[in-house]
């Protein structure tokens, strides 16, 4: 009964909700990806590693560490052994795992650089399961791991082939004086922050009323955006008087726009960028590929205190894999394959097969064993058989007698690539 609900047709997929399998093809892509991720952290003095897939749930809910909307979309249950349980989750973010890791194991060293490669469930309408290629700098400066953040970021999709490269930065401390304005109560604010960013015209207009001394200066900091240090200055001249708690949001968003700018790259600015602005404590960012946004972080400064008593300067960012997999185009460049092919099913001629394959993998041809007998393979062909073994380069009706591994190599390498 199984076996038939499994093979037969189905309307409704058999995954869970809101969950993606991975094909061959998009592996392939998952992997450049990857491989290009991890050598260029590598090459700039990050470390991998990886966290428990469930995590205890209070590292996510001391003193708000998560947004309460969050919170709400966790897998959470029980860890019960039978006399007492702890609530735990699937990780719904890698950051407050690998400051839990650095607290643990690392705490002593004056700066981390690490980097993963890992996945993150969130229960939302959309994908459940997002994987995330993801950079930890703890303990350093600002704004100078701001600056390296962003640009590592922006070497891995450059390295990827990818154009139109783009940085959008932002500081949640602007968004909070504004709101702190308003007289409305944690939760409500994150509501109504939220309702602007989705372009309820409903709730600007209520955040407008409730703060009149600050005029036509909200819609400046939540609906528009500018070039680099100079729109910063923009917002300081629109604020200063009326808004003194956004100054030192604005030094450090300047001090990281002008340093870009420095480099060569005039980033976008706008003042309003990211949900659940409480986990940061500092400049936001970015990164995009034309309009598409494929990866963003920032600086979390209270984030080891909270977990810890330690205070540790912090900063990371993600790379979101499901955005970025159908943007990357271009090919691994890869050896076309040696079909090695047993002449009958004799088990010493099988044998053969499979250790003529092994030889030809040794000496960098990538080889298998043709499973089904009698298939077109459309690539190099080695027949190996009681009589001894023919080659057939790509292409080619006719093989070669040949005597030993070294001498197929040579027929078909005309039509592999070593």
């Amino acid at each position: 009964m199984f076996l038939s609900l499994v093979c037969s047709p189905m309307e409704e997929p058999l995954r869970c909700p809101g969950m993606h399998d991975l094909l061959p093809e998009e592996m392939e892509r998952f992997r450049q990806v990857e491989e290009v991720f991890r050598l260029t952290c590598r090459e700039w003095g990050y470390q991998e590693v990886r966290t428990p897939t469930i995590e205890h749930l209070f590292l996510f809910t001391a003193a708000g560490t998560l947004s309460a909307q969050m919170l709400g979309r966790v897998y959470s249950f029980l860890d019960w052994d039978g006399w007492s349980g702890e609530r735990v989750v699937l990780r719904p973010d890698s950051t407050i795992p690998v400051a839990r890791l650095y607290i643990e194991h690392m705490m002593g060293a004056p700066l981390a650089k690490l980097f993963y490669v890992q996945n993150v469930f969130r229960f939302t309408e959309g994908e459940r399961e997002e994987w995330q290629c993801g950079v930890e700098l703890l303990g350093d400066t600002q704004p100078l791991g701001d600056v390296e953040l962003v640009l590592l970021g922006r070497e891995v999709l450059a390295r990827l082939g990818l154009g139109a490269l783009g940085v959008r930065l932002s500081h949640p401390g602007l968004v909070r004086a504004v709101l702190e304005r308003t007289g409305l109560s944690a939760g409500e604010q994150l509501r109504l922050y939220d309702a602007i960013l989705d372009g309820e015209q409903e709730a600007l207009a209520q955040l407008r009323g409730r703060i009149p001394d600050l005029g036509p200066a909200v819609d400046l900091l939540l609906r528009e955006e500018g070039q680099g240090a100079n729109y910063v200055r923009n917002l300081r001249a629109a604020f200063a008087q009326a808004l003194p708690e956004v100054a030192r949001p604005l030094d450090e968003l300047e001090a990281l726009a002008e340093t870009l700018e420095a480099l060569g790259l005039v980033p976008t600015v706008t003042g309003a960028m990211v949900r659940n602005f409480e986990y940061y404590t500092g400049p936001v960012f970015q990164l995009l590929v034309g309009d598409v946004v494929v990866g963003g972080g920032g600086r979390y400064d209270a984030l080891v205190e909270v977990l810890c008593g330690r205070q540790v300067p912090a900063s990371g960012f993600a790379l979101y894999m499901g955005r970025l997999l159908p943007l990357v185009t271009r090919p691994p460049v890869a050896a076309a394959t040696v079909w090695v092919e047993p002449a009958d099913g004799a088990a010493a001629t099988v044998a053969a097969a499979f250790q003529a394959a092994s030889a030809l993998r040794e000496r960098g041809l990538p080889a298998q064993v043709a499973l089904a007998r009698g298939v077109s393979w459309g690539g190099p062909r080695l027949l190996v058989g009681p009589q001894g073994m023919v080659a057939f380069g790509a292409g080619a009706s006719a093989g070669q007698q040949v005597g030993s591994v070294d001498e197929a190599l040579t027929v078909l390498s005309g039509g592999a690539e070593k």
